[in-house]
Formats: structure tokens, sequence, C-alpha cells
């Protein structure tokens, strides 16, 4: 097979967009990379060196300050548990309700979707859904966390979309040989939609684990705080000279104010950053695929 020779144009359009998607990723890494460097760092290093990658006196004592009680593994495994199982809630709702809307035989379909294109839009408001939740008893839950957010109308739109573009024929084979509807939804649906459900397990997970707000409305018992709002606090609590320092050792120096908050966000940002690889390789396909079709 003869070898295949680019002009010198297209070479030039290969070089030039080499390095602009190098520039564009080492500036997306750098301040996380800051961030690692600068919680690890003293307070003399953070007042004279405005950009840093490597610290010149390598220091712990952030992260001492951060984990000086229980309290942050325990509201790491309240983060993890409001985020598996949200996700899971969500992921059930979405599809058992965009399956049967991808069914264009099904009767008030149109309906049905006006009505969630119109939830985009509109929204009860913050006071409504606080008295909402505080009659239904959720407050002080953790089901005021997971169940108001159940479904996402734009996600299940695309989910739809999705379902909509299965071939049919494998639907009409599957019902021939006798499969039921929530058959054909497990044996055959659900295993041709891991890209999408990757995607959208990817969207939830990351959304359950970075709210906060909804902690701070429905939740006052501060054993139940997620990961989030507990780090809030320490910001908080550094900031004002205070904290949990009586548990430590004596000679133990309180942090700078700056290397509490990189740490803090070390501490929130690597556990949900570790799902990405498991889920890298549908992301980009389930991204795309089911938002062409309406």
């Amino acid at each position: 097979m003869a070898k295949q020779y680019k002009s010198a144009s297209g070479v030039a359009f290969d070089i030039g967009n080499y390095i602009f998607l190098a520039a564009f990723g080492i500036a997306a890494v750098l301040p996380f990379l800051y961030v690692i460097a600068g919680s690890f760092a003293s307070d003399v290093e953070l007042t004279k060196r405005a950009v840093f990658l490597i610290p010149e006196t390598f220091t712990t004592a952030a992260y001492k300050f951060i984990f000086s009680t229980d309290t942050i593994m325990r509201s790491i495994w309240v983060s993890v548990y409001i985020t598996v199982v949200g996700t899971v809630i969500n992921l059930f709702f979405t599809v058992t309700m965009a399956y049967p809307l991808a069914r264009r035989t099904l009767m008030g379909r149109n309906t049905v979707l006006n009505l969630i294109i119109f939830s985009m839009l509109f929204s009860g408001g913050l006071i409504p859904t606080y008295l909402v939740i505080r009659e239904l008893h959720m407050l002080d839950t953790f089901w005021s966390l997971m169940v108001p957010g159940a479904i996402s109308a734009f996600n299940l739109i695309i989910v739809k979309n999705f379902f909509q573009e299965l071939p049919p024929e494998l639907e009409e084979a599957a019902r021939i040989d006798g499969c039921t509807e929530l058959g054909l939804l497990w044996k055959i649906v659900l295993p041709l939609s891991k890209p999408v459900l990757a995607t959208f397990t990817l969207f939830y997970a990351v959304g359950h684990w970075n709210n906060f707000f909804s902690a701070l409305l429905y939740i006052n018992d501060p054993t139940k705080w997620p990961l989030q709002v507990m780090l809030r606090q320490i910001v908080l609590l550094s900031q004002s000279a205070a904290g949990d320092l009586n548990s430590m050792d004596p000679n133990f120096v309180k942090p700078p104010d700056q290397s509490i908050k990189m740490a803090v966000i070390v501490v929130g940002t690597i556990p949900i950053l570790l799902v990405y690889p498991f889920l890298q390789k549908h992301f980009a396909k389930g991204l795309l695929i089911g938002s062409v079709k309406g």
C-alpha cells in the first residue's frame, strides 16, 4: 500500500492543533497542581512565592488539622452513601420514565414531554420546595438530599432519545421469543445502553458529591453533614482562628488559612476524581449519542 503524505498546510495544522491542545491541557492542570503543592506548603512559602509546583518546605500540618477528629471520615462516608444511593435512585427513575416515553404509541406522550420541558424552564422555588420537604417529614434525613432531584429533565430527554435510536428489530425479535416489557428493558435495552448510562451515572454522582446547599437547608444534625458542608465549616473555623486544636499535639501550630483551603479542595476533589477512569471509555460516546434525534 502506497504511503500517504500530508500537504504542508495539513502538517502545519496538525502542529498548531497539538500546540493548542497541549497549552489548553497545561492551563487546566497547572492550577490543580498548584493547589496540591500549596496544601503541603508552609505559611512563609505561601507568602513569598506566588506560584509553585513543588514546595520547598514539605508539611502535612493542613491535613493534620483537617483530620484532627473522626468528623471528616464520618462526613466522607455520608457523602459516599448519598452519592451511591442517590445515583441509583436517579438512574432507576430516569430509565423507567425514559423507556415508556421512547414509545411513540404511548397515550399522552406529548403532554408528558411538554410538562417535562416546562419543568426545565420553571420551578416552584426555594420556599415551596422547603415546605414540601417539611410536610413529607424528610427534614434531617438523607432522603431530602436524594429524592427532590430524583429525575433531571435534561438527562431524561437524552436517555429517551437514546432509547428511540435502538434498532426496533431487536425488540421485535425479543417479543417473538416471549420476552415481556420488563425483560426487554433488562436484557436488551440496558445492556445496549452502557455508554449513556455510564455518562449520566457520572453526571449524577458528581452532582451529589458536590452538592452542599441542600444539606445546609435541610440537615441540622452535624453528624449527617456530607463532606462538602463539613469542609465549608472547617474553612470558616480556620478563618475565625478556631478549630478542634485541643485534640491535637500541644506543640502543634495551626497551619495558615490558605493551605487549609487548598487542602480542603484536594480532599473534596480527589475521591470523585478517582471515579472518572472507570467510566471514561463510555463518557465521550454516551455524551453525544442520543442528542441528535428528537
